[in-house]
């Protein structure tokens, strides 16, 4: 085997290697079908070929390595993450767990190894969803799951994903191509930074996942009339802002009250003249829970008091769900061999649950899906300041290579 210190340091540099890929002189900016997710496929390639596999990009614009198994009809393991970011980005969130899947191959490539399954690397093209506004559109097009309302989508600036996809050479009509089979599959196993101050608080480098949150998110509208700000006496106005002011209170009030977590994130106001009362209002929930009922209990719970809220001060609202995820488990046969390896490795195998969401949620819906988590400084995620030691990155790197290994030699028996 590779030094696996020397490994780890190499990781962190392709890292900072990725870093520079931005669509933003002073941060990290990298999204979906972009020059610059064109570019960074193209040196993952190159690494990803490094290490011993044959790559392509297929009809969604993820990247993938093939490392082969011992025979021609194995099975085949998927390892990866994502290679988009959200604007002014950090430079490991998803980035590192393809980063280290590619050097865990190179492990087993140096040492000729084959396992009885093959390995397949992927940089998914869209996790985040900063483009388009619906994540994980990378892993819905390899899980099969792809809503082909999808293609209407538009970017700021009202460039469709249909067009997008063109405009990148791919064919939307050819996006069932990217569709891979349970039959073909084992697992997917991913690695990614906790995203949440977990790991360091209780001083663990590593944890297992043992779920992922089911999030739903929706855009509000709220229409009112837009009147003039001097000559509109306050009772007499329809203010769309001050219904989704309201609004945003509430959300805060009833995820609080119901043990769940919701966000708004985005806020717009037509038509956004100092001197003119606000005819319409748009705004973001993102809502999530371990528990998918306590999570739709407490949506529904928010919708209707909303409805009351708009009503009351003569205001329309209208609700668009632009994601829906549930809730998802992680593979217990899979926790049981990352338990036997971080033990192997004196390690304290910590399990845990993601409130964030990952690619790991659309695998689920064709494999099992297993996760590690590498602890960050501050819990900080998708910011400048996300931050990974190299020891904890040599220790991921020595995890995976012997989760890999060691199912191999379970699959053997």
């Amino acid at each position: 085997m590779l030094d696996i210190n020397i490994l780890a340091a190499r990781v962190m540099n392709w890292c900072d290697q990725l870093a520079a890929i931005s669509a933003s002189p002073d941060g990290i900016s990298r999204f979906y079908l972009t020059p610059e997710h064109r570019r960074c496929n193209e040196q993952v390639a190159e690494w990803m070929e490094q290490a011993g596999m044959t790559t392509w990009t297929d009809a969604a614009g993820n990247l993938l390595g093939h490392y082969a198994g011992a025979t021609d009809d194995a099975k085949i393991l998927l390892l990866g993450s994502h290679l988009d970011s959200i604007p002014n980005a950090g430079r490991y969130d998803g980035i590192l767990g393809v980063l280290l899947a590619i050097a865990a191959v190179e492990q087993l490539h140096t040492d000729n190894i084959k396992l009885p399954f093959a390995i397949e690397v992927v940089g998914f093209g869209d996790e985040e969803g900063t483009r388009f506004g619906s994540t994980l559109l990378g892993s819905r097009a390899l899980a099969g799951t792809w809503n082909p309302a999808w293609w209407s989508l538009a970017d700021r600036d009202g460039i469709s994903l249909a067009d997008a996809f063109k405009e990148f050479g791919l064919q939307p009509d050819h996006i069932g191509t990217a569709a891979l089979k349970n039959a073909d599959l084992l697992a997917y196993l991913e690695v990614h930074i906790e995203q949440g101050p977990v790991l360091e608080d209780t001083d663990h480098a590593l944890g297992i996942v043992t779920s992922i949150a089911g999030a739903r998110r929706f855009h509000i509208d709220v229409k009112g009339y837009a009147g003039h700000a001097g000559t509109v006496p306050m009772h007499m106005r329809k203010d769309a802002l001050l219904g989704a002011a309201l609004g945003v209170e509430l959300i805060e009030r009833l995820a609080r009250e119901n043990g769940v977590v919701a966000t708004v994130g985005q806020l717009e106001v037509w038509p956004g003249a100092v001197n003119v009362i606000p005819g319409r209002a748009r705004f973001s929930i993102d809502i999530r829970s371990g528990d998918d009922d306590r999570r739709d209990e407490t949506l529904a719970k928010i919708q209707h008091e909303f409805s009351d809220i708009c009503k009351s001060r003569q205001l329309a609202c209208n609700w668009t769900e632009i994601h829906n995820a549930p809730a998802v488990l992680c593979a217990d046969w899979i926790q049981g061999v990352q338990a036997q390896v971080l033990e192997d490795m004196n390690l304290e195998p910590v399990r845990l649950m993601s409130g964030a969401g990952h690619d790991a949620m659309a695998m689920a819906e064709i494999t099992d899906v297993a996760m590690y988590f590498v602890r960050c400084k501050g819990g900080v995620s998708h910011h400048p300041d996300e931050s990974v030691m190299v020891e904890d990155v040599a220790l991921a790197l020595d995890a995976l290579t012997r989760t890999l290994l060691k199912l191999g030699a379970t699959l053997n028996l």
